[in-house]
C-alpha cells in the first residue's frame, strides 16, 4: 500500500480529510480500522456470517460515496454504526434480495489501481466452531429470536460496548427509547434462554 506507514499513523479526523480528497489509501486504512465491528456488528443483527459479509461491504461502499456529507456532528465510528443499522434493516425487510459484488471505484478515472473492495471473512474457523460452547449456540439462538431493534440494541450495549448516546445516534432514536429496549431484550433474551434449557432438560 503506497505511503500506508505514514496514513497509519494519522489522526482519524486527517484520515477522513484525505478520504475527502480521494486518497483510496487512506480509506483502505478506514476500512481496515472499522471492518472488524461493523462485520461484528452486522452478524449480531443478521445472524448469518455470508449475510455479514455482504452487509458490511455495502455499508463501506455507502461509507465511500457519502464520506463528503460526512461533518463531524457525530464521532464517524457513530456515522458508520447508523450506516450499517440502516443496511441490516435493509438486509432483513429483502431476505431473499441477492447483493451484487460493486467495486467501490466504480465509475471513477480507472488505471491499475482500480479494484474491488475486499472485507475479509472473520468468522469462526471449523475448529473454532467445534470448540463454541453449547450455552454459546443457546445464547445466539436465542438472540436471534429477539425482534430487531431489541437485537439491535442489546449487540451495540452489550457485544460491542457502545455508549447510550452513541447508540442513540446510530439508531437515530431517543436514548430513554433505547434503555427502555435495552431492558425488554435482556428480558427477552432472558426468557428465550430459560425455555431453551427447560427443553433441553426434558
Amino acid at each position: 500500500m503506497k505511503g500506508g506507514g505514514d496514513l497509519s499513523d494519522m489522526s482519524e479526523k486527517e484520515l477522513i480529510k484525505k478520504c475527502k480528497n480521494g486518497d483510496r489509501d487512506a480509506f483502505n486504512i478506514l476500512v481496515e480500522n472499522y471492518q472488524h465491528r461493523v462485520v461484528n456488528l452486522a452478524y449480531g443483527m443478521l445472524s448469518s456470517t455470508e449475510d455479514a459479509l455482504d452487509a458490511a461491504q455495502e455499508v463501506f461502499i455507502k461509507v465511500y460515496r457519502n464520506i463528503d456529507r460526512f461533518e463531524g456532528k457525530s464521532s464517524l465510528s457513530t456515522w458508520i454504526y447508523r450506516i450499517t443499522s440502516n443496511v441490516c434493516k435493509d438486509f432483513l425487510r429483502k431476505r431473499t434480495r441477492t447483493i451484487q459484488s460493486v467495486s467501490i471505484y466504480e465509475g471513477t478515472d480507472s488505471d491499475d489501481d482500480d479494484r474491488p473492495m475486499e472485507i475479509k471473512d472473520s468468522s469462526p474457523t471449523p475448529q473454532e466452531h467445534i470448540e463454541m460452547t453449547e450455552t454459546q449456540r443457546e445464547v445466539r439462538r436465542a438472540l436471534d429470536e429477539l425482534p430487531e431493534e431489541y437485537r439491535a440494541v442489546i449487540v451495540m450495549y452489550d457485544l460491542e460496548g457502545l455508549s447510550y448516546d452513541e447508540i442513540s445516534m446510530a439508531l437515530e432514536c431517543p436514548v430513554g427509547t433505547i434503555k427502555s429496549r435495552l431492558n425488554r431484550a435482556r428480558k427477552a433474551l432472558k426468557k428465550n434462554l430459560s425455555e431453551k434449557r427447560e427443553l433441553f432438560l426434558k
